[in-house]
């Protein structure tokens, strides 16, 4: 297994993780655990989708990580102004 392999592996992994607890409702979908494992997982699919060339999954895990990346911060920072 090569290290694109590795990083798209781990990442969709975790994509599917957040995807399987929030259907069986232990996750909450704009909960940080959900955010953060969709950051990371789509970063890493990203990541092996550049080292492959594939640039339509780079644009598609690109945008995803992004996203949840604004979200993630946008709760952070209500959670910080609420103390």
């Amino acid at each position: 297994m090569n290290v694109a392999d590795l990083l798209g592996t781990v990442g969709v992994g975790l994509l599917l993780l957040a995807f399987v607890l929030d259907l069986l409702d232990w996750l909450e979908e704009d909960g940080s655990v959900y955010l953060a494992l969709n950051l990371i997982g789509a970063g890493l699919a990203c990541s092996a989708a550049w080292l492959i060339g594939f640039v339509p999954f780079v644009v598609l895990e690109g945008c995803w990580a992004l996203v949840s990346a604004i979200a993630l911060a946008r709760r952070w920072h209500r959670h910080r102004r609420r103390r």
